[in-house]
């Protein structure tokens, strides 16, 4: 196994250590946010925008100040939304549907977060360096959210 994946499997532990201590759907996301950030070293923003009336509103985050209303099919989060599935945008610089929330952010992971079909909203992160995103952050991000996903219910 190779390190990254070491790290991931690190991380999911923690995570399953943190939901079998709380059952509170808004402190495992602030937990879970802090988390990745600990975990993921160029990480520049982790968080959750959560769908409410038709839109992403900003959730529970680790990060700077950051766009707090994202319509469906809008910027990456928007989109990965939209379409329910993770996107993975190498060079936000030159992605045609990126909204810039901080210009320290150059690579962007968005995992859509679903539950019987219905979207709850996205886990969005923000790497401070291009090409940060790959297959492997992609499965483990997603088993990340599944594990959230299930604690919520």
């Amino acid at each position: 196994m190779d390190k990254k994946s070491e790290m991931y499997e690190l991380m999911l532990l923690q995570l399953k250590g943190l939901l079998e201590a709380e059952s509170n759907w808004i402190a495992n996301l602030a937990n879970s946010s802090a988390l990745i950030n600990e975990t993921l070293a160029d990480t520049v923003f982790a968080g959750y925008y959560l769908y409410e009336e038709g839109e992403l509103i900003l959730g529970p985050f680790q990060g700077r100040v950051s766009c707090t209303r994202i319509k469906l099919g809008k910027g990456v989060c928007g989109e990965s939304a939209e379409k329910n599935q993770t996107l993975i945008v190498a060079n936000v610089k030159e992605h045609e549907n990126y909204i810039s929330c901080d210009s320290a952010a150059m690579s962007e992971i968005v995992v859509p977060m679903t539950t019987d079909g219905q979207l709850i909203g996205v886990l969005d992160l923000d790497s401070s360096k291009v090409g940060s995103y790959d297959a492997i952050d992609q499965t483990y991000l997603e088993a990340f959210v599944q594990l959230l996903l299930e604690s919520k219910k």
